[in-house]
């Protein structure tokens, strides 16, 4: 039932680097088969493939992407797929992503012209008019964002850590494919060296550094330095430094003491502290808490927009009340705010956290068990100093730690 075309590797520059074949099912459906790397080179290539083919597509003929052999995959690589198919193809195109670090990364940066398909036979199901249309059963289904995958022994900890890790892979995977594509090391493996030595060296963790890869400027052609005469600078004064222990650097222990001191503040029951990551659509990503169960967390671990109360402050500019969560009608519909009533939050009161430059850095949001006007004047105002303490952190934290730790990958890649 299969015919392969003519295979031939569409970059050549390194071996591993993206191989596009073509396999024939039947009389009507192409599969068009991607293995490798598939960066900037290699998106171009698929690009002008696509074009052809979409142009010329007849009803009777389909096709399919077939993304199973693909080791990494680029920023470049997403982009092509999602313009090319959304702007020349009147239906979805199916594509197989059997794989989890593929998986994650359409996830995390889905491009809405494809359809997800888990095998050969579930992509073959959905083609209109097709006879393998309801010919064939299809495959597992694959998991989206609010989907919960896991075994039944899996707790609510396990299904959380194991988003996280999820988030975190598609990231660097997507910095490895830029490190291979930008500086050719050897192998996949040792761009990941490259990656974790430089996260140790700087005590820089590894998700920060990889969506710094990601969406830096492309280094200049200064061979020493992927941004030259960047002026040094020191740590800004705040109490979340203050004593002895000026550890600026230690991003863990810096949102620890935050945390800490915020639910000290404002006498509060729980507390949360989300960032803003840019390689992840500028969600805002949960990075410290205190007071929280884990199903709450699983529904805040990653804010893309209202209506959380965290994600209405940054929307918003300004602290945001949620008097009480059951009666506030924004949330009682959400699962995030029935997760929050069921571990015991009644009140919200979240606040953004604007660097000097008029940047949001992140947001912290405080939690009582009971629900009322929220935290006293003076409660505020403490809130208000941390939350400045916290914007005026990172913004030197991103411009001086992860820079370097930039600057060390640029020097030894």
């Amino acid at each position: 039932m299969s015919q392969e075309e003519a295979a031939a590797p569409r970059t050549g520059r390194r071996e591993q680097n993206a191989t596009l074949t073509v396999r024939r099912v039947g009389d009507g459906v192409d599969v068009l088969c991607l293995s490798g790397i598939l960066d900037t080179e290699g998106a171009a290539a698929l690009g002008r493939e696509l074009a052809g083919r979409l142009r010329t597509t007849r009803p009777d003929r389909h096709l399919i992407l077939d993304l199973t052999g693909l080791r990494l995959v680029s920023a470049a690589g997403i982009q092509v797929l999602d313009t090319h198919v959304r702007h020349l193809s009147d239906t979805p195109v199916p594509v197989i992503v059997a794989a989890p670090h593929a998986r994650d990364i359409f996830t995390i940066a889905p491009a809405h012209g494809l359809l997800l398909c888990a095998t050969l036979d579930a992509a073959l199901a959905t083609l209109p008019g097709s006879a393998f249309s309801g010919s064939t059963l299809p495959g597992p289904a694959l998991p989206g964002p609010g989907d919960a995958p896991g075994t039944p022994e899996e707790g609510p900890e396990d299904i959380l850590g194991r988003r996280a890790e999820a988030r975190t892979n598609a990231v660097i995977g997507m910095a490895q494919g830029i490190i291979l594509e930008r500086y050719a090391p050897a192998d996949v493996r040792t761009a990941a060296d490259l990656l974790r030595q430089a996260s140790q060296r700087h005590d820089v963790p590894l998700r920060v550094l990889a969506s710094a890869i990601v969406t830096a400027p492309r280094p200049t052609a200064h061979p020493d330095a992927w941004f030259p005469g960047r002026p040094a600078a020191p740590p800004p004064r705040s109490r979340l430094l203050d004593g002895a222990d000026q550890r600026a650097h230690d991003r863990d222990h810096v949102l620890r003491v935050l945390v800490r001191d915020v639910v000290a503040a404002a006498d509060a029951d729980g507390a949360e502290v989300h960032l803003v990551d840019p390689a992840l659509g500028d969600s805002l990503i949960l990075e410290s808490h205190a007071g929280l169960g884990s199903a709450y967390r699983h529904h805040v671990a990653q804010v893309c927009g209202p209506p959380s109360a965290c994600a209405r402050a940054r929307l918003l500019g300004q602290p945001v009340l949620v008097a009480d969560v059951l009666t506030d009608p924004d949330l009682t519909a959400t699962v995030e705010g029935r997760a929050a009533s069921a571990m015991g939050s009644r009140a919200l009161y979240a606040i953004p956290a604007f660097s000097a430059d008029g940047a949001c850095e992140g947001t912290v949001t405080i939690h009582h068990a009971r629900p009322g006007p929220g935290p006293t004047h003076d409660q505020r105002a403490a809130l208000r100093t941390l939350a400045d303490d916290l914007a005026h952190w990172h913004a030197w934290y991103r411009r001086t730690v992860v820079l370097d730790a930039l600057e060390y990958v640029h020097a030894h890649a």
